[in-house]
């Protein structure tokens, strides 16, 4: 546990911390089943339909730029690859939407992965997200990790996301088919592991740190996935704990920390919301959360910001917001607050009331 989760001293905020362990928020038991089978057909039978995908194609590829670890923005081939649905039923998902229910035939992949790249600018560094584990041999078949490597053998880096059941052998054996550094992106969401239990993901901190170590002996960077604002903790608490995470993550080796604020949109979200466990980040919030990671210096952190209108947001400087949150995704400083005044935000709060990001001291 961290010590330096905001400019208060380590003995006040693991007390913080430890008074906060034990008052999250419960969910309602007759909302949300307290057994993992459960919650996993709860969240199933609050679904709508999958959208129609194409199995040789992505359902998706961008050109993203982001900073490396040198502070040189790059060009970075985003392809959301077309595979069989996650075997986890994260409570907060909404990748199910475009995957499949059954395998993908070997050989599909790679055309994926072709008919993206040749649609992109060039790029340095390339991500294969498939919505769940590039590791989970249902999901991505082994047999494709020789022409996958093939193919992407120009980046200097290749991104993919995991769980970290699936991390082994087959992890090492892609790493050294690939010619540029293998980075593995996992969802670690929250270290506060009540929440992390509820959140349906199957894995807990020390399964996270038994990956992390895994990854650093084997020379495989490491990316994590942290949410904004979770369900199942209040305002005060997400506040505070997203900021022990981003701690957290970099004290076990992260290179990059990617915020993701939570959204609705899968049913069981929504269903949460309703019964008062679950409410969407504001912009000022997701503002503030990158302000203050940004303020550590620790590492180079991103505000991920797909879909960024639909969080509660004044309408009068979305725009500008939105672009000074790109600017600092880029430069990974922090650049002065958009002052607008208008009070169409009835929701926004500020996380540092009473604790200044380091950066804006």
């Amino acid at each position: 546990m961290s010590g330096c989760l905001c400019a208060k001293t380590s003995t006040a905020n693991a007390s913080s911390l430890n008074i906060l362990s034990g008052l999250a928020v419960v969910p309602s038991p007759a909302l949300y089943p307290p057994s993992r089978s459960e919650r996993n057909a709860w969240v199933k039978s609050l679904r709508g339909a999958r959208n129609v995908v194409n199995t040789d194609r992505p359902y998706a590829f961008t050109l993203d730029h982001e900073p490396n670890a040198s502070g040189e923005v790059v060009p970075i081939a985003t392809i959301f690859l077309t595979n069989k649905e996650c075997p986890f039923r994260c409570v907060m998902c909404d990748l199910w939407q475009n995957t499949l229910e059954e395998k993908i035939l070997t050989g599909q992949i790679p055309k994926q992965i072709e008919y993206a790249l040749d649609r992109l600018p060039e790029a340095r560094q390339v991500k294969l997200y498939n919505s769940g584990s590039f590791f989970d041999p249902a999901a991505i078949p082994v047999e494709d990790y020789e022409v996958i490597a093939a193919r992407v053998r120009h980046f200097e880096r290749v991104i993919v996301e995991c769980h970290p059941v699936f991390l082994g052998d087959r992890c090492r054996r892609f790493r050294d088919l690939c010619s540029g550094q293998l980075e593995v992106a996992i969802g670690l969401e929250s270290a506060h592991e009540p929440t992390l239990s509820r959140l349906n993901k199957g894995m807990d901190l020390k399964q996270f740190e038994r990956a992390a170590t895994f990854l650093k002996k084997e020379n495989v960077a490491l990316r994590v996935f942290l949410l904004i604002q979770p369900p199942f903790l209040s305002l005060e608490e997400s506040s505070i704990w997203l900021r022990h995470s981003i701690n957290y993550a970099l004290e076990h080796g992260s290179t990059a920390i990617s915020l993701i604020p939570t959204r609705a949109g899968n049913g069981a979200m929504e269903r949460l919301g309703s019964n008062g466990d679950f409410r969407p980040p504001t912009l000022g919030t997701i503002e503030e959360s990158l302000d203050w990671a940004i303020g550590l210096q620790k590492g180079r952190v991103f505000a991920d910001l797909w879909d960024l209108k639909k969080f509660p947001n004044c309408p009068q400087c979305f725009d500008r917001r939105r672009d000074r949150l790109k600017s600092m995704n880029l430069s990974q400083t922090i650049i002065q607050r958009v002052n607008c005044g208008c009070g169409s935000d009835p929701n926004e709060r500020d996380i540092n009331e009473s604790e200044p990001s380091p950066g804006l001291e």
